[in-house]
């Protein structure tokens, strides 16, 4: 895979994630999904869904997951050419710490609100910027601590239609979302 340094993919995450499950796969070691999560949780708060592969709703710092089944859409994810460390955005006094915490079922009822975009779009032009761009097309918001931006779409050709008119200094991909992992469907293939 090929993902941007300070994107706000969980590149990072994943990677660890897939060493986890892959070595306890090899070594035949037999830890559980619920064991190999809190070795997970202690490396990277987006590790314990990547080690489970489904799709889920995270609470907590990551390690308590609600399956979810969304629908499996098709993502323009837009990168604007910087690298935003975590840290910068949870150390930021303007962040937004009070949000309710709310249920699945009402988090799909309301609009979707990121409590770091306000911070990341303030302190970095460029993803000020994608945001701005990237609204004119699709609905857009921006991943976890940023600094990629996505936009869902029904078909690959309506994503890719947008990308062939994006700015030269965005860098994107075209991506299906996927409740379960390609990982987990090779482990339990074979």
């Amino acid at each position: 895979k090929r993902l941007p340094m300070g994107g706000g993919l969980g590149g990072g995450s994943s990677n660890a994630a897939t060493a986890l499950v892959a070595l306890n796969h090899l070594w035949r070691t037999g830890l559980s999904q619920d064991e190999l999560a809190a070795i997970g949780v202690r490396l990277g708060a987006d590790v314990p869904v990547f080690i489970r592969g489904h799709a889920a709703f995270a609470q907590g710092v990551g390690e308590v997951l609600q399956p979810a089944e969304p629908a499996e859409k098709w993502y323009l994810v837009a990168h604007p050419g910087v690298s935003i460390a975590t840290p910068q955005v949870f150390n930021d006094p303007d962040l937004t710490r009070d949000s309710p915490i709310r249920s699945l079922p009402a988090l799909l009822q309301r609009p979707f609100h990121n409590d770091c975009e306000a911070v990341v779009r303030k302190r970095f032009r460029k993803v000020d910027e994608l945001v701005s761009w990237l609204l004119e097309y699709a609905p857009s918001r921006l991943t976890g601590t940023g600094a990629c931006v996505f936009a869902e779409f029904d078909t690959e050709s309506a994503a890719r239609q947008v990308l062939e008119v994006a700015p030269p200094w965005v860098r994107g991909f075209i991506a299906r979302g996927v409740n379960v992992s390609p990982l987990q469907r090779t482990l339990v293939g074979g």
